[in-house]
This record gives structure tokens, sequence and C-alpha cells, in this order.
């Protein structure tokens, strides 16, 4: 239950940041929106603590950052290479152990790849991601298992 009045909040919150309509009518009709959507949630028996991970929030405030710094990093490398046709493009298909506990975690890990301009998860299998490289560099960059291991780090003990 407590789950489920987290969500509502949080998904008034976005509507409010989201709508900016601070009109008390629309703010009724977002809050019974919001209400509306997780009561629905729960009748389909969506809402568990591994599909609404509000523990990791307090977490994301790092990881986020780092993120998006190596998204920006990769966005350069491949905006390089596009426009320098002299420099490599060898895509090349890998294999990527994945050392996080949960479901959960291997999805924000294959995820995080496939945010990475020039990689994309093509597979999860157990505890492995197969991965398509755009470059042997970004490949050898995922083998090295610093993303792994920051998204492992962000998951925890949880």
């Amino acid at each position: 239950m407590v789950h489920a009045i987290s969500l509502a909040l949080v998904s008034f919150a976005l509507w409010l940041l989201l709508s900016g309509h601070y009109v008390p009518l629309l703010i009724g009709l977002g809050a019974l929106s919001a209400l509306l959507v997780v009561t629905i949630a729960l009748r389909m028996d969506v809402v568990d603590r591994e599909g609404h991970p509000i523990h990791l929030s307090p977490k994301a405030l790092l990881y986020w950052p780092w993120l998006g710094w190596e998204i920006v990093k990769a966005n350069l490398d491949v905006a390089r290479r596009i426009l320098d046709p002299r420099l490599p493009i060898s895509p090349i298909v890998i294999r990527l152990k994945a050392t996080q506990k949960s479901d959960l975690g291997r999805v924000i890990y294959a995820n995080s790849i496939t945010l990475t301009p020039g990689t994309v998860s093509i597979d999860i299998d157990g505890e492995h991601i197969e991965v398509h490289a755009l470059t042997r560099e970004a490949a050898q960059a995922l083998r090295t298992g610093d993303m792994d291991r920051r998204v492992t780090r962000f998951e925890g003990d949880e």
C-alpha cells in the first residue's frame, strides 16, 4: 500500500510539474487522474517493489549525472566519426556479463548501454547482455566494466 501511495504522489507531482497549471479545478482533476491511474494499476496487479523502484531515487542523483556525461562523450565521438570519414567505424557484437542481482538492475544496465550513442543492447539472456557497438573502442569501454560496476552500485543491496 505504501508503494501505491508513493506512486500516486509521484504521479501527481509529475503531472503538476509537466502541466504547469495551478488553478484549483485543474489541480483537483490532476490529483483525481493520478488516483484513477493508481487504482487501475492496483486492480491490474502491476504495482510491486521492482516495478516501482522508489528506493533507487537518492542513488539516481549520483548515477544520472555520470550517465549524462558518458552520453555527451559518446555523442561527440559518434559525431566526429560521422563528420571525418578517416576515423574508423568497425561494428562489433559483444557479450557482456551483467553483475546486477535483479532483473531491474540488468534492465537499467541494458538501457544505459542503449542510451549511450554508438552502442545498442540487442538481447538480455540471464546474466549476459549482447551489445552491438559501432566501434571497437566503444566495445572496449564496455568491457572494462565501469558502467556495469556503477549500475550494480546504483542498484545496491535492495
